[in-house]
């Protein structure tokens, strides 16, 4: 075996004796050496010749595709600075939008407000007026009750010196029954009272058109009076009055007073039902007490009274006018209580109108402090989207300045085949770095 070493690459190969004599043969022709360097210089040329082609190729392939990338560099510049001047006019269009929006909402909550201020004063000016005027109704009323207290006062006293006058008038009456006691039997004289007294109420019946006057003969409960008094007023019961009548002669062997008949009268009282009670009595004659007028005598029962025959009269018609100026009284303060009632009602209503209205004006409060809220996060978030638009321009420039910055030497950088290319292109026609 023989080794060989290409003259042309540097390449060692092996052959064999017959091959390497053979080559020798071929070698030393001379034939055969022309035709190896014929060969050797078709071959470089055809290499030249590819090379060259291959460098044309590879020149115009890269200039096709610098062109393409700068065309698309500047594309790509035309959409950024079209996108980014679109969202800077949508950000300040949706920015001018919001503001707006905060303007209208700020001036409505605002008209609100003075709205609900305006109807709290007049509110509170028309509550204030009525409080007025119901002061005003309540202080008149009460100053005419005390003006007709005063008038009802007056003509009592004028009634007192009426009955002083009448009493004086009476004083013979008084002798006339003592002399009239001591002609009658005891039974005589107990219906001789009751009969003078039935007999001066009916003539003066005109005095009570609307009375009723009665003996009591209803012992259905175990006992009675002697006469029932009632009048009425439209209808209505204003006065009532049990009525008991005494008397005994002076031979009479057991002489009663009149307290022992007090508890019986006032039990007939409450039994019948009538507010006063009265003893119409003869008894104790020498008794300055009872001599003297109407006795009161409320301290042992209540409402009732002792009296001799001659204030029999007199006492009907001052319990009467009392009683009926009592109803005037309790009508009045029915009145007053009602206006009362009504001052009252009002100022509850006032109080509950105003416990609503502070709630519902809470609850707006609240509803306006929500949208306010609500419009705070809203520029939180359009801040947050102006930040990140902001951002996103940033990131363009920094891409804009990195595609301003590109060359193509940077392009080729740790890439030797292709800084290769450009050298050999750049022999051939200037290309900028």
């Amino acid at each position: 075996m023989k080794e060989l070493k290409c003259p042309k690459c540097g390449a060692l190969f092996t052959v064999d004796e017959e091959d390497y004599a053979s080559i020798v043969n071929q070698v030393k022709t001379q034939e055969f050496q022309q035709e190896l360097e014929r060969r050797m210089k078709e071959l470089n040329s055809l290499h030249r010749a590819e090379q060259q082609a291959d460098r044309v190729k590879a020149e115009q392939n890269f200039q096709r595709q610098l062109s393409a990338k700068e065309a698309a560099l500047v594309q790509m510049k035309e959409q950024l600075a079209a996108l980014t001047q679109a969202k800077k006019m949508e950000v300040d269009a949706e920015r001018n939008r919001r503001e707006q929006e905060i303007v209208q909402l700020k001036s409505s909550i605002t008209q609100a407000d003075d709205r609900l201020k305006i109807a709290v004063l007049e509110e509170r000016a028309r509550a204030q007026e009525t409080l007025r005027q119901k002061e005003a109704e309540i202080a008149e009323l009460q100053l005419r009750v005390k003006s007709e207290k005063s008038e009802a006062s007056i003509r009592e006293n004028s009634l007192k010196e009426q009955y002083a006058m009448e009493l004086k008038l009476k004083q013979d009456q008084i002798d006339y029954y003592k002399d009239m006691k001591a002609k009658m039997s005891t039974k005589m004289v107990g219906e001789t009272l009751e009969i003078h007294c039935s007999t001066e109420f009916n003539r003066m019946r005109p005095l009570f058109p609307n009375a009723y006057f009665e003996k009591d003969n209803d012992i259905s409960q175990g006992s009675k009076g002697d006469f029932i008094f009632r009048d009425y007023e439209e209808g209505t019961e204003y006065v009532s009055i049990m009525f008991e009548m005494k008397n005994e002669s002076d031979e009479t062997a057991t002489k009663h007073k009149n307290e022992d008949f007090l508890k019986k009268l006032d039990e007939d009282r409450t039994r019948k039902r009538c507010e006063f009670a009265v003893l119409v009595s003869l008894l104790e004659p020498d008794s300055e007490l009872f001599n003297t007028g109407i006795v009161d005598m409320s301290h042992r029962y209540p409402k009732m009274y002792v009296i001799r025959p001659q204030f029999f009269i007199p006492l009907i018609t001052l319990l009467v006018q009392t009683s009926k100026k009592s109803l005037e009284y309790q009508k009045q303060l029915a009145v007053a209580r009602s206006q009362s009632v009504d001052v009252t009602n009002f100022e509850s209503q006032l109080k509950d109108f105003k416990e609503k209205f502070g709630r519902n004006y809470r609850l707006a409060s609240e509803k306006f402090k929500t949208a306010i809220d609500e419009i705070d996060k809203s520029i939180l978030h359009l801040q947050k989207i102006k930040d990140a638009l902001i951002g996103s321009e940033n990131n363009l420039r920094l891409a804009n300045d990195k595609a301003e910055m590109l060359t193509v030497k940077r392009l080729t950088r740790g890439n030797p085949t292709m800084t290769a290319k450009f050298e050999e292109a750049r022999r051939g026609e200037s290309i900028p770095e």
